[in-house]
């Protein structure tokens, strides 16, 4: 080879390196540039991210749970998250390790970010071709869970996690970071509830509390988070298992555990078992009144996001007597319901609201929801009525008899008869109360006026809206009422003429542990003592010899019966000095007559009147007090209604005149001219009192007889 030839060569493969040495360069300026590039979008993308105390940690809330006056639990508020936060010592040292062993094995190592990590995530998605790791930290996955709202799977997404995870890692400890991931973490969802949190997931998958949790159990929950869905042990239990076999052997690559437990760990059933705590509720229809009470004073906003601590009136103890009252009186499935409900006089606490039947196969809360008719328990507010206008029910009388009555109203005329149809003749307004004598209470009803009994209802505590027509005084209410209004309304009775607002929450704990103190109670004056005072003597009378005899409980009580037509509701409500029950029976679905259950007609005298005995036997205690004497006693003056005949007492008697006395046109057959049931006559003496002044100043003596002739003034 000539020297020309060899230059050539050497020309030509100094020109070939050139043009390699050149291409490299131009790839690596290139690569530079790139990784500049990305270094500077990175930075870029970076600083859009906020500072981390510019963000407010999302609140997840808490499971709200109700308490019994008892301290007992309820139950926990229905939602579609469960959660409870726990603190660090009662999260298991096992279910930390198991967690850091799956979730982020160099979590004590790194700032926030493992780059490490994410290279090893990012090798093995290209070799797989799918997105199968993200190299996320437990700090990245708790920044996203507290300060990404709505997190997209992107690069951007990421970078800014991973900036935040950083200065997360400034602010806080390890043990900080580790304890919040655990309370905040989703493990999965369950019958549409998403269980957030350690304890919230062993209670959810395992019906036990976190720090019961065994090494298998651990494991499992440790599995999760990744992908909640797929490894749920109760939709696919294989591939929970595999889950949880491999982090039992991360667990022992890192020393957390031997080989020895991992394998004996491995061996293990799943042992899932469906947790109740957060779906089950103890007294569910008060449960419901609870709730409906808290979204009408919070808002559903307040209601919805949890964390509250319910404490409310109820007691568990006369839960259960109410409901063994009432299947021990009616124990057969074709048997009429019952509801019971119970207030604290003193205060308006509803201290029981129970109800034959079960939740499942009913929601509808007879004791507070279910209007009914009262029938002859009504009467108390037309006795009460009456008391409050002076009238003596001792010395003002009716005559009991069949009435058809003209209301004046071009309305048929008014019919009204007695429950069993039979009729006393002249009867005392306490004779009526403690005979229920409809015919009675129909002519003092029109003498008070319908007004005057609605007013006193209210007064009361009825608040179904009433139309003041004349039936409603004998139990004839176009609505009907609650066992709830029915129990409240006797309770003022009860509590001397104090009507409370009846309550069933004493105190609500926020999230941030502020409180309401819902428990003052909220009393107003209805009428005197005085006044309460008379009524509760008659209707004591009432359960010891009257139509309530059944609901004697050996000490000092006063209650009413009621029945209405075609015995389609039956009644008793009563009370003693420290507690006012109503009991109800009937069919809630329809208006079905009661004329043969268990060989009888249901009236308020039988198994209301049972029933209510058999729990106040138990929710009376040992309380066995009298009713205090009242402060202000009543005071009476003649009272002369149109269809009032005479009243009598020991120390003498009233009398109206032909308008007011009852008739031979009244239908009575009394002789007018006797002077014992009518008004004027040849025995007619005394005054009218119409003709004086009304107390307080006094009537007049008794005056002589007058001469022949003189003009008859009326009077005794």
């Amino acid at each position: 080879m000539s020297h020309r030839q060899r230059q050539h060569r050497r020309r030509r493969r100094g020109g070939g390196r050139n043009r390699i040495l050149l291409a490299l360069g131009i790839l690596g300026i290139t690569c530079a540039i790139a990784v500049l590039s990305l270094a500077g979008y990175v930075l870029a993308i970076a600083a859009t991210a906020p500072d981390l105390d510019e963000l407010k940690p999302s609140d997840k809330g808490q499971s709200s749970v109700i308490f019994a006056a008892d301290g007992s639990r309820l139950g926990y508020v229905q939602s579609d998250v469960v959660r409870t936060v726990i603190p660090w010592t009662r999260i298991p040292t096992v279910l930390r390790r198991a967690t850091v062993a799956i979730e982020d094995e160099r979590f004590y190592k790194h700032k926030g970010v493992d780059y490490n990590a994410i290279i090893r995530a990012g090798v093995r998605n290209l070799e797989s071709g799918e997105n199968l790791q993200g190299g996320s930290t437990i700090t990245q996955q708790l920044v996203r869970a507290l300060y990404i709202k709505d997190p997209q799977r992107n690069l951007n997404r990421k970078i800014r996690e991973a900036k935040l995870a950083s200065e997360l890692e400034e602010e806080h400890s390890k043990t900080w970071i580790l304890h919040n991931y655990l309370n905040d973490i989703p493990y999965g969802t369950v019958g549409g509830r998403t269980a957030i949190g350690a304890e919230a997931a062993a209670v959810v998958f395992f019906s036990k509390h976190a720090n019961e949790l065994t090494l298998p159990e651990a494991a499992t929950l440790a599995g999760l988070p990744q992908a909640p869905s797929q490894y749920n042990p109760f939709r696919n239990p294989t591939a929970a298992l595999e889950r949880r076999n491999e982090v039992l052997d991360r667990m022992a690559e890192n020393g957390y555990i031997s080989r020895g437990e991992a394998d004996a760990a491995a061996q293990a059933p799943l042992g899932v078992k469906h947790g109740t705590r957060y779906t089950r509720r103890r007294e569910p229809y008060f449960f419901d009144f609870v709730q409906d009470q808290l979204i009408e004073k919070y808002g559903v906003g307040v209601f919805r996001r949890g964390g509250l601590k319910v404490h409310t009136t109820i007691y568990p103890k006369l839960q259960d007597a109410a409901r063994q009252a009432i299947t021990g009186q009616l124990p057969y499935p074709d048997d009429p319901s019952s509801a019971v409900v119970s207030i604290d006089p003193s205060n308006g606490y509803i201290r029981a609201m129970a109800s034959s039947g079960t939740y499942k196969d009913r929601t509808f809360n007879l004791a507070a929801q279910g209007h009914r008719q009262p029938g002859s328990a009504f009467k108390t507010m037309v006795l009460t009525t009456a008391i409050r206008k002076g009238v003596d029910p001792d010395r003002t009388t009716y005559v009991s008899k069949p009435l058809q009555l003209d209301l004046g109203d071009g309305s048929p005329p008014w019919e009204v008869k007695t429950y069993d149809n039979s009729y006393r003749g002249t009867m005392s307004i306490r004779s009526a109360t403690l005979a229920s004598d409809n015919t009675v209470y129909a002519q003092l009803i029109l003498d008070l006026g319908a007004k005057a009994v609605r007013e006193t209802a209210e007064l009361m505590g009825i608040t179904t809206k009433l139309d003041a027509y004349p039936a409603e005084g004998l139990g004839g209410l176009r609505r009907g009422v609650s066992p709830l209004e029915m129990a409240n309304a006797y309770a003022t009775l009860a509590s001397g003429g104090m009507r409370n607002k009846p309550k069933a929450i004493t105190k609500v704990v926020f999230p941030d542990g502020k409180s309401d103190d819902l428990g003052e109670p909220e009393r107003e004056r209805a009428f005197s003592d005085g006044v309460a005072s008379e009524v509760t003597e008659i209707l004591e009378q009432n359960v010891t010899g009257g139509t309530g005899v059944a609901a004697q409980i050996g000490c000092p009580a006063a209650g009413k019966t009621g029945t209405t037509d075609n015995f389609n509701d039956a009644w008793f409500v009563g009370y003693t000095p420290k507690l006012a029950s109503s009991v109800w029976v009937g069919y809630p679905n329809a208006l079905v007559e009661m004329r043969s259950v268990h060989g009888i007609s249901v009236a308020g005298g039988t198994f209301p009147a049972a029933i209510w005995h058999d729990y106040m036997i138990v929710a009376h205690g040992d309380d066995c007090s009298d009713f205090p004497p009242p402060s202000e006693p009543a005071t009476f003056t003649p009272f002369f209604g149109k269809y009032a005949t005479t009243g009598r007492s020991g120390t003498g008697s009233y009398y109206g005149d032909d308008e007011t006395g009852t008739t031979e046109e009244d239908g009575t057959g009394d002789d007018p001219g006797t002077g014992d049931n009518s008004a004027g006559g040849e025995d007619y003496r005394g005054y009218d009192p119409r003709l004086y002044e009304t107390p307080p100043q006094g009537a007049p003596d008794v005056a002589p007889a007058p001469d022949p002739g003189a003009e008859e003034l009326g009077g005794q």
